[in-house]
């Protein structure tokens, strides 16, 4: 008798999934041991990495950056791919911008001496809900006009203002922040020469610029809903962050590269994944009842009318997915997954963000290069503002050039901004884009970049209206906690013990049928491909530890 392979089928062709199936497939022996296969909804692989062309230069529509260099293993393969250097100019190829220039709403030039004592509170106020500001480093008075700042006293004070039992927002953490900045620097001489602005109304609307830079950091759309708890178990690789020369899709070429051809089958949406959450094995509809298939415990259902069985599923759409597939009247799981798993997906937030890259029209080729515009906005409320700027602009926070002298500028949205750009047509992005330079530029130094400046192409993403995505990223929102992650994480049905091996009495039956893998489902490395990277070598090393224990892994196959 010729035992079967087990069957392993990786839903989505992005980080996570590849990653898994790369891992499989190179593992010794892999393709004598299972069958495998990987089935993507989309065109591409990729999934939310997405790397582009834009005015001749290499964009990336999702993942940007290598988080931190030191110990990534995204860093490592790049390195080995020798996808850091490239002759076609790339996204933020000198890094980040270092002299921003920051002007307030009406073209007011603010300099360092407004900005940097706000700018410091919110770095601080951060670092504390990271749990990173240490005592030697929580007083200063260098950016405070010779005032001293006691940030630890001032995030302590945070803390006691007002009630949380419903669990503390980021948002609202760094609200009572500024109000206990404001208590404690009592010296505040009014400005002067800078319109309607006053001094409290620039230090708060400097305060709400960086917020809403993490807004893009963490796709929470409103601040408030993002865990503070949960901030300080977040983890980041040390040293720079940088961009990937060749685009972030050399990293998942390379990946699906080692794969043969085939094995990867794009266009194959799932609709429905059908599995047995007790292990029991249930006869499946197929024309010949005798075919050992009918033995394996889950069947997939595609768009298009077609059907995959397997032993083993590992999926790895992203959580605006599962978010959606729980609903009653999706039917993506059959039966529904259970109540520890759909309550977990819940609470988790899952937000959008969105790029809007633009083409640059100059009129003249004598012009001085774009700023890196930092944007400081009158409240959404306020009698100030000008009535022109639509209000989809006005919480974001710079447009700027992709890299030095770049004609293509890039801009970012999150929350409700985002989904409006999603459906604003391009004429209605050009317009508004253009209105609110014109405004932060009307008092430009030097002259020449004054009143001149159109743009003529642009591009954007669309995360959440894509149905394969529904949003960009995960963050822990408040009512949930890293052990939601956890959960995200947890196989089903959750009985395979990898100390007990294969033909061992009383194994359960079918055990690891799905299996889940993605940013979401890493407690420390959400929203970050390496943390879909390291989640798909988790649960593919899940699956090589559950065959792999003793002479069972190499028994099971020798009647072949």
């Amino acid at each position: 008798m010729v035992a079967k392979k087990p069957r392993i089928v990786i839903i989505g062709a992005g980080m996570a999934g590849l990653t898994a199936a790369h891992k499989l497939y190179s593992s010794t022996a892999a393709t004598e041991l299972f069958e495998l296969c990987v089935v993507e909804g989309g065109d591409r692989i990729g999934g939310r990495i997405h790397t582009s062309e834009f005015g001749g230069d290499r964009i990336e529509m999702g993942a940007t950056w290598i988080h931190g260099i030191g110990g990534s293993p995204i860093h490592k393969i790049a390195q080995e791919i020798h996808a850091l250097e490239s002759e076609q100019p790339w996204e933020r190829m000198d890094g980040f911008a270092e002299d921003p220039l920051t002007v307030a709403e009406g073209g007011f030039h603010l300099p360092p001496s407004i900005v940097e004592p706000i700018s410091a509170l919110y770095r601080n106020m951060m670092e504390f809900a990271q749990g990173k500001l240490f005592e030697e480093e929580a007083t200063e008075s260098s950016n405070n006009g010779g005032v001293d700042v006691d940030y630890n006293a001032i995030a302590a004070r945070a803390l006691k203002m007002g009630s949380y039992k419903k669990g503390l927002g980021i948002g609202t953490f760094l609200r009572r922040a500024l109000e206990a900045y404001w208590v404690s620097v009592k010296r505040r001489d009014d400005v002067k020469g800078y319109g309607n602005w006053s001094t409290k109304m620039l230090q708060e609307a400097i305060f709400a610029m960086h917020e809403n830079t993490e807004r893009t950091y963490t796709s929470a759309g409103d601040l408030s809903t993002l865990d503070f708890n949960a901030e300080s178990e977040y983890r980041e690789f040390p040293d720079e962050q940088i961009t990937i020369a060749k685009g972030y899709v050399s990293i998942v070429e390379w990946l699906a590269s080692a794969l043969p051809t085939g094995l990867i089958q794009l266009g194959k949406k799932v609709k429905r994944i059908q599995w047995q959450p007790e292990g029991l094995v249930r006869s499946l509809e197929m024309e010949n009842k005798g075919d050992f298939n009918s033995r394996r415990p889950v069947k997939i259902c595609f768009d298009d009318g077609s059907e995959m069985v397997a032993d083993h599923v590992i999926v790895t759409v992203s959580l605006g997915v599962l978010k959606a597939g729980i609903r009653e009247d999706s039917g993506m799981f059959s039966p529904p997954l259970p109540s520890f798993k759909t309550e977990a997906i819940s609470r988790l937030g899952f937000g959008v963000v969105n790029k809007l890259f633009l083409q640059l029209d100059r009129e003249s080729e004598n012009l001085e290069p774009f700023p890196f515009l930092e944007m400081v906005f009158h409240r959404p409320d306020s009698d100030s503002r000008h009535q022109k700027i639509p209000w989809w602009m006005r919480k974001t926070v710079s447009i700027c050039p992709i890299y030095k002298n770049s004609s293509v500028v890039l801009t970012w949205f999150a929350g409700e901004e985002a989904l409006e750009l999603e459906s604003l047509k391009d004429e209605q992005i050009v317009s508004g884009i253009s209105t609110t330079v014109s405004n932060f530029l009307s008092n430009s130094e030097p002259q020449n970049i004054k009143g001149i400046v159109k743009f003529t192409r642009v591009l954007r993403s669309q995360w959440a209206s894509n149905p394969l995505f529904l949003g960009s990223y995960s963050y822990v929102a408040v009512g949930s906690s890293g052990d939601d992650l956890d959960l995200m994480a947890v196989p089903l049905p959750n009985s395979s013990n990898s100390d007990e091996c294969v033909g061992e009495a009383s194994p359960p039956p079918h055990p690891l049928q799905i299996l889940f893998a993605g940013e979401a489902t890493h407690r420390t490395h959400y929203s970050t491909t390496h943390g879909a990277y390291f989640s798909g070598l988790r649960e593919a090393n899940r699956l090589l530890q559950h065959y792999r224990c003793g002479s069972g892994f190499s028994e099971l196959f020798a009647s072949q």
